[in-house]
């Protein structure tokens, strides 16, 4: 059993499998918390379409994953602040899942978590901050820029030009996307009447 222990630990792969998965089970317990109604299922099925058709209007888009969009995050933020962690983990979670038929690169089944499902489950986390509406956006994106980034080190080497850092590669790739993103969330979370918004969400 400790040599087992033992070969999980020396990879890093199975590491970041048992991290996965643990992040995954975790969410689903939580999520089970959740009460349903026809409004909120609703307005989740709206918020996702509305960041499908964000992420299809593409500011730039780089060759390996990732593009700057004009606020494709800012629905699924706004279920989170709307109902809670527990909703934007569920709703992240699902977007992630479209995402990955709508925008996909490939190259393992582990590296797909780490791109597509948890970042976006990472935005849920927005949820925490209702209050703060700008620190949950930072929150939420600095998030997702963490799930990117261990993919980046772990599963994107072999795109580091030689004699450069894959740490220093993996952050520099990630946030000339995420930064711009996160600026246009925040904008947008300025320049629109979110609160309003957001109270004729909750209305029942």
């Amino acid at each position: 059993m400790l040599e087992n222990l033992s070969a999980i630990i020396s990879n890093p792969n199975s590491i970041l499998a048992l991290i996965a998965l643990l992040i995954l089970i975790a969410a689903f317990i939580y999520m089970k918390k959740i009460h349903f109604t026809t409004k909120m299922v609703m307005q989740l099925g709206l918020m996702i379409a509305l960041a499908v058709v964000l992420h299809m209007i593409k500011l730039y888009h780089l060759p390996q994953g990732g593009s700057v969009t004009p606020g494709g995050m800012l629905p699924l933020l706004l279920i989170s602040f709307c109902y809670g962690p527990a909703v934007g983990f569920l709703t992240g979670f699902c977007y992630g899942l479209l995402n990955l038929i709508q925008d996909p690169f490939i190259l393992s089944p582990l590296q797909v978590l780490f791109d597509y499902p948890l970042p976006y489950m990472a935005l849920g986390l927005a949820g925490y901050f209702s209050k703060n509406i700008y620190l949950g956006a930072t929150v939420g994106i600095v998030a997702r820029f963490i799930c990117h980034f261990i993919s980046g080190v772990v599963f994107f080497g072999s795109y580091v030009p030689e004699g450069t850092s894959i740490y220093a590669y993996s952050l520099i790739f990630n946030a000339s996307y995420l930064v711009p993103e996160l600026i246009i969330c925040l904008i947008l979370l300025k320049l629109l009447p979110i609160k309003r918004f957001l109270t004729l969400m909750k209305r029942r």
